[in-house]
């Protein structure tokens, strides 16, 4: 019991710690100079010198942890037991993207997203295999910073996070809300649910791993990951049919 309610207490304190990692880059990036030079990138990403600082820094975060634990993942595990992991995460965050649909005025699709649960949960074994995939039903994936893009809050500069990654401002601050929301953090055996935590950053990692050789060959990886994130951030935020202008536009800058 001493050790469960130990670990309780490191879990509660990830919290405050994911915030704190969010509010020190805010901070930093508010007292660092905007990029005063004239490329398109300036208006986008006025926090550039910092946010490649913490690149740079998650990269060597990455290279000699998060990287090779998953390649030995991937070698390890076979693609029909990967494939089931990131079955079982991907269900856990279906209510969320269940209840944004709602919010964000598409019921069909929410409803869709209860349907995925309900069917994944029960027949598909907890979510270890996407039958409602195999069904027929299609994934609509949308979470609470989506859901205020679509109400019409600002996204705000492009910031890059300790830790977590690209994001746009309003991505990062709905962060908090996001991994609330995804049912694994309400998971009451704390032990089960810390190691989830361990395995969910391995089979989010192995995922990725694809995309290296694209970094690799990339003259500034640092603006490959950019562009990337807000291409797809744009096409989630859409639902995969941006306004025109804003597809011509973008090129007309780059």
């Amino acid at each position: 019991m001493a050790q469960q309610a130990q670990q309780s207490s490191v879990h509660k304190a990830l919290w405050p710690l994911a915030l704190l990692l969010i509010a020190g880059q805010l901070a930093a990036c508010a007292t660092n100079p905007q990029n005063d030079d004239e490329s398109p990138s300036a208006e986008y990403d006025p926090w550039e010198p910092m946010n490649r600082k913490v690149y740079g820094l998650n990269v060597a975060i990455d290279t000699i942890s998060t990287r090779p634990i998953a390649k030995a993942y991937k070698k390890v595990m076979p693609p029909f037991a990967r494939r089931s992991v990131s079955n079982v995460f991907d269900n856990l965050t279906t209510p969320r993207s269940a209840l944004n649909n709602f919010l964000q005025g598409k019921p069909a699709r929410g409803f869709n997203e209860i349907g995925r649960f309900l069917f994944n949960s029960t027949i598909g074994i907890g979510g270890l295999i996407d039958i409602a995939t195999l069904g027929g039903m299609e994934r609509y994936d949308e979470d609470f910073s989506q859901t205020f893009a679509v109400w019409g809050l600002p996204e705000g500069p492009y910031i890059m996070l300790p830790i977590f990654g690209p994001h746009s401002l309003l991505d990062a601050v709905s962060l908090p809300i996001n991994i609330y929301s995804n049912l694994q953090v309400h998971i009451d055996d704390t032990s089960l649910r810390d190691k989830l935590y361990g395995l969910r950053l391995i089979d989010a990692r192995q995922r990725l791993l694809a995309a290296g050789k694209l970094l690799d060959d990339s003259q500034n990886p640092y603006i490959t990951i950019r562009e990337s994130y807000l291409q797809n951030r744009e096409y989630k935020i859409y639902d995969g049919d941006p306004p025109l202008e804003d597809f011509y536009e973008f090129f007309d800058d780059e």
